[in-house]
């Protein structure tokens, strides 16, 4: 399998993505449609963006990142670090597109370390998720590391994989409320 080579998201794709992030943080609040929040901060490729969901009396924030695929430009990946509403928890959320093998799930490698894979947890009408809470281990991991490289697979004979830059997440992630 060799990586796929990805790009920061061009403008059009950015509001997708946003629509993306909004659909997923609805579906952490369990509460209806979201705008497309707020960017309150910039840590090289990495968004803190916020927003307050209908019904809510807090805002949420979440760590972002979205890339695309040089080479299939269909192929976009949009990444999401988000606390839990009591908390206590991380979690890692990742948007596929639609049209990603199920069965497959998302793997991860962080510079060249086989982190693991994931199961996608649903599909919405903007791409299918998958989700892991993040543990002491993977969050150094991501502090300390170069590039993350998320595996998805549109046929079972060829992984995709999409590098993004891990620079920027360990301010991002310290930041993030």
């Amino acid at each position: 399998m060799k990586p796929s080579r990805a790009k920061p998201s061009p403008p059009p794709l950015r509001q997708f993505v946003a629509g993306a992030i909004a659909a997923v943080l609805v579906a952490a609040a369990g509460g209806p449609g979201l705008a497309q929040g707020v960017v309150k901060s910039k840590f090289g490729d990495w968004e803190i963006r916020c927003e307050t969901p209908a019904g809510a009396s807090a805002e949420q924030c979440a760590l972002i990142q979205s890339v695309v695929a040089e080479d299939k430009s269909n192929v976009n990946l949009v990444i999401i670090i988000l606390k839990t509403s009591d908390g206590k928890s991380r979690l890692l959320r990742v948007i596929a597109p639609l049209g990603v093998l199920l069965p497959n799930g998302l793997g991860l490698k962080i510079d060249e370390t086989d982190i693991g894979r994931a199961g996608f947890v649903k599909c919405l009408p903007t791409g299918c998720v998958a989700e892991v809470v993040m543990d002491d281990k993977l969050v150094e991991q991501l502090r300390n590391g170069k590039t993350a490289t998320f595996i998805i697979h549109q046929v079972p004979e060829e992984g995709i994989g999409l590098p993004l830059v891990l620079q920027g997440f360990k301010e991002g992630y310290a930041k993030l409320p």
